[in-house]
């Protein structure tokens, strides 16, 4: 991988294909590993910018982290790697959280988004309380028992084991300081539905049919409440759709991307 020293860290990233930029944002506690399928397949058209967040995967490990970090970090990237003007995004799970934060504070940056297993609401108080608890739980004991409470709600029952075990280990390789910044920053998020009216760029909202943690009710706020904006329901599929299913991810994202161009 790549890395380039953006605002006092290192950010690791992957730098493939050629075409209009499409910067990939992954979810918690992920690596920019979630779109390598994606690149495959769209690297003949389009450039693809994939990070590690800081705190996870191979960028620096910090113990401080907020949606507004991620995003500050993320366009300090594309400046680091000469990346002018407005890009397109695509972003999953935490990383639609980033990729709201990404548009309010450099819309320019911003020419399409691609909204993936995803949400625009913040915690309940009861829910941030319990990310903040789990936060200290993974200081003292490790990411083990987090990794696996997720895993039954990442997938769909009948998700190939093989892909399933791949992320079990990705995720296992976290750090637990960057998991815990992250859950904080995941506490600490605002709701974006607020910035639902300032988004009139293309917005193509993608979730698995049997997503359990953003399920389709939930994208279908998005793409109601976003002007222009269109939903898929990928069928038999859980939250890692690029993973569950690669093939009409791609197709469908790629058909999304060509028509904004």
């Amino acid at each position: 991988m790549k890395k380039a020293t953006v605002r006092g860290i290192e950010i690791a990233y992957e730098d493939v294909g050629a075409g209009p930029v499409v910067l990939c944002i992954h979810g918690f506690p992920l690596s920019h590993e979630l779109w390598t399928p994606t690149a495959e397949k769209l690297s003949g058209r389009y450039r693809l910018i994939m990070p590690d967040l800081r705190g996870l995967g191979q960028s620096s490990i910090t113990t401080n982290a907020s949606m507004a970090d991620h995003a500050d970090d993320l366009a300090a990237l594309l400046d680091a790697i000469n990346v002018k003007g407005a890009v397109n995004v695509m972003a999953l799970s935490m990383g639609g959280y980033i990729a709201f934060e990404l548009f309010r504070r450099h819309p320019q940056r911003v020419q399409s988004l691609v909204l993936a297993d995803t949400q625009a609401a913040s915690d309940t108080a009861e829910k941030a309380r319990g990310r903040r608890e789990t936060a200290e739980k993974v200081l003292s004991q490790g990411v083990e028992f987090i990794v696996d409470a997720m895993l039954p709600n990442l997938f769909a029952p009948n998700a190939s084991k093989v892909v399933v075990n791949q992320w079990r280990d990705i995720m296992l390789a976290s750090d637990p300081h960057g998991v815990a910044a992250a859950l904080h920053a995941l506490a600490d998020r605002i709701d974006s539905a607020e910035t639902f009216s300032d988004i009139h760029v293309p917005t193509f909202v993608v979730v698995g049919e049997l997503d359990a943690i953003t399920p389709p009710d939930v994208a279908r706020v998005m793409s109601d409440g976003i002007a222009n904006a269109s939903l898929q329901v990928i069928a038999g599929v859980g939250h890692m759709s690029p993973v569950e299913a690669p093939d009409e991810f791609t197709r469908i994202v790629g058909e999304f991307l060509d028509a904004s161009m």
